[in-house]
């Protein structure tokens, strides 16, 4: 039998350097959020090789006194807790004290620090736990770390690193998270002698996200703010349009501390329910502001993760909040136009690359133009009528619809000649290699007739700003039909483009979840019997009145054994086990919509089926109900599919497009 002995210190403090310092990032991550607790408001982080031979953190926070700073460096000192009391209401992102005792375990660490009060600064010098006298220096107010050699003394760690590329990334990417979770604080990230990345430190959360994400996605989202149960949630989810492919873009923080968490995930994703299409995830900013005693921060080594003692409260704050910005600010789609080739946009195809006018310069004090008559053919009467007057579906309307009278599409004359305005010229298109991001966009002033230069490229026209949807969806008025599928209609300055199948559609799917599921109920020859966790029986059992509605009956007398007697007849070719397990579960997590992807996706098909298809002859009065449903109800905005079901059009897109406003 082997001897216990009590391991040496240089040993057991390489084992705990390693639960708390993985890699580069986590030196990054544990430095970068003592400066936030010591109320910097500049953080500039630099890195070389991916951070494995050379990392700076600088601040301009609070800096140390000369006989604090080797305290620091030992374990579990620590500024932040005192009494045992103190680890039940922790506000500050560390409070270990472990990450300076960790980083010098197993790199070369020199630190540089000066309190404002103080004339001369401090200089501390520290390799594997070892350190030299504290000497004092000249340096700015606030705190600088010099971190080399990496691992130098763990070799068997060091040989696992990745690329300098990738562990450059892990940096890049924790720099972004907090800058994020902290927009009142200007971030610079040098990575190999080239600024990476910074933030102006506004205080504003959106300036913060764009500075991260970009223009592209900030333009996507749509701000939330909630109140429930003490839980505040604020911040930007995505459009559902505009959803990703993965959930790397998911961004939660509690307390300011970015965290990975299931739960919040659950609960963002089932507000999201039936509005993404297949293989998309949601995109979110969340900030979740709580009590510090409802949480438990101190689960994980790098505080990554985080425990809520009432989760159910945490999930319906999120869902409910992610709702009510759904039905705050709409998911109304304006179209996105694109400029022709001849002002700077993209080419076009080659059956539209005539050239507008004779390829011989033109002056561009007074071109010239030979007058030119445009070719068409003279509409005859019998064309220009325009009307729907076609067998309506049963049961889709109260009451046959009247004759409907002829539209009639006027045309104007088109002029005999075209006469092409001077400051219409030829511009060069842009340089491949222009990064248009990177360059502010500012209005072109005119250019006089007598100069001869090509006119700047303007910028882009600024997106529309819609008014309420109950403002929007005044007196809505059907036009016809487009393509056979698509509605087309007018609302004072909009107009409105529907696909009247993929709106019908989630016109029936909200009909057959909200009138309940009991009219499918059918008596099971031989009852199913389920084992479910003590948990999941118990969630079953609190919750009679919403698994009625969903059309099933249950008998709770053989705990934990669940028994169903009736079910959904659609049910009979699926595995219904499975599908009870779902349920209870999904109760369990406390989501607010429990029903099974079995049963959601039965109910999407029997929504599809049931409802009107492209080239279905539809008369102006079915179309005119269905637009009105479909503007009146705010949930049918997406096809139970996730596509839109509706686009917008403005007055004032229009107008710019046809140049009627400059």
């Amino acid at each position: 039998m082997s001897v216990i002995t009590v391991l040496d210190k240089s040993v057991s403090e390489l084992i705990a350097a390693g639960e708390v310092i993985e890699k580069p990032a986590s030196v990054i991550k544990e430095l970068v959020e003592n400066s936030i607790d010591a109320g910097a408001k500049r953080i500039t982080v630099e890195i070389k090789n991916g951070g494995t031979t050379f990392m700076r953190i600088v601040d301009d926070g609070c800096g140390m006194s000369a006989e604090d700073v080797p305290k620091a460096f030992l374990r579990h000192a620590t500024s932040k807790v005192r009494e045992k009391i103190d680890l039940e209401n922790i506000h500050t992102l560390g409070f270990r004290g472990e990450a300076l005792a960790s980083v010098s375990a197993v790199s070369r660490v020199t630190v540089l620090t000066k309190r404002r009060e103080d004339a001369l600064g401090s200089q501390y010098e520290i390799a594997g736990g070892d350190g030299v006298p504290v000497e004092e220096c000249g340096c700015p107010d606030g705190t600088t770390l010099i971190i080399k050699d990496l691992f130098f003394n763990v070799p068997a760690r060091r040989k696992f690193m990745k690329k300098d590329v990738a562990e450059g990334n892990a940096i890049s990417q924790i720099i972004q998270k907090i800058a994020i979770s902290h927009p009142e604080i200007a971030f610079k990230f040098i990575r190999d002698n080239k600024l990476d990345f910074h933030s102006d430190g506004t205080g504003e959360l959106i300036e913060a996200i764009h500075a991260v994400y970009g223009k592209d996605f900030a333009r996507d989202l749509i701000p939330v703010e909630y109140e429930q149960d003490g839980i505040s949630v604020k911040g930007y989810v995505i459009k559902p349009l505009y959803a990703k492919n993965n959930r790397s873009f998911q961004n939660f923080f509690v307390n300011g501390r970015y965290v990975k968490s299931k739960s919040c995930s659950v609960a963002l994703e089932s507000a999201y329910e039936n509005l993404l299409m297949t293989g998309k995830f949601p995109a979110c900013v969340i900030m979740l502001d709580m009590p510090a005693d409802s949480l438990d921060v101190n689960i994980h080594p790098s505080k990554a993760e985080v425990r809520f003692s009432e989760e159910k409260k945490v999930i319906d704050a999120i869902y409910f909040a992610v709702k009510n910005a759904f039905l705050k600010n709409g998911l109304i789609y304006e179209f996105q136009t694109k400029k022709a080739d001849w002002y700077g946009g993209a080419p076009q195809p080659e059956y539209a690359q005539k050239p507008l006018i004779p390829e011989a310069p033109v002056p561009v004090s007074r071109p010239e133009i030979p007058e030119r008559t445009p070719q068409f053919q003279p509409l005859n009467q019998e064309d220009m009528p325009f009307q729907i007057d076609l067998p309506q579906p049963s049961g889709y309307m109260d009451k046959e619809p009247e004759e409907p009278k002829p539209i009639y599409h006027v045309r104007e004359p088109l002029p005999r000649s075209v006469t092409v305005p001077d400051s219409f010229i030829d511009i060069e298109p842009e340089p491949e290699d222009f990064d248009s991001e990177s360059v502010p966009i500012v209005p072109a002033s005119p250019v006089p007739e007598t100069q001869s230069a090509p006119v700047p490229i303007q910028a882009e026209y600024p997106d529309p700003v819609f008014p309420p949807e109950k403002e929007m969806f005044k007196d809505i008025q059907v036009i016809g039909e487009l393509f056979g599928n698509y509605i087309t209609a007018q609302s004072g300055d909009n107009m409105i483009i529907i696909d009247k199948h993929a709106a019908h559609e989630r016109v029936i799917f909200e009909q057959l979840r909200h009138d309940n599921c009991q009219q499918y109920r059918q008596k099971l020859l031989a009852p199913c019997k389920v084992l479910l966790t003590l948990d999941e029986f118990s969630a079953m059992e609190e919750n009679p009145e919403l698994l009625d509605r969903l059309g099933f009956d249950f008998d709770f007398s053989e705990k934990p054994y669940l028994t169903a007697n009736a079910a959904p007849y659609f049910f009979s070719e699926m595995n219904l086990e499975e599908i009870i397990q779902e349920i209870a579960h999904n109760l369990y997590l406390g989501k607010v919509n429990p029903q099974s992807r079995a049963l959601e996706d039965t109910l999407h098909e029997l929504a599809c089926k049931s409802a009107i298809r492209a080239n279905d002859k539809n008369s102006i009065q079915e179309l005119q109900k269905l637009a009105e449903r479909v503007c009146q109800d705010e949930n049918i905005r997406h096809c139970p599919h996730g596509r839109p079901v509706m686009f917008v059009l403005s007055k004032y897109q229009l107008e710019k497009e046809f140049k009627r406003i400059v």
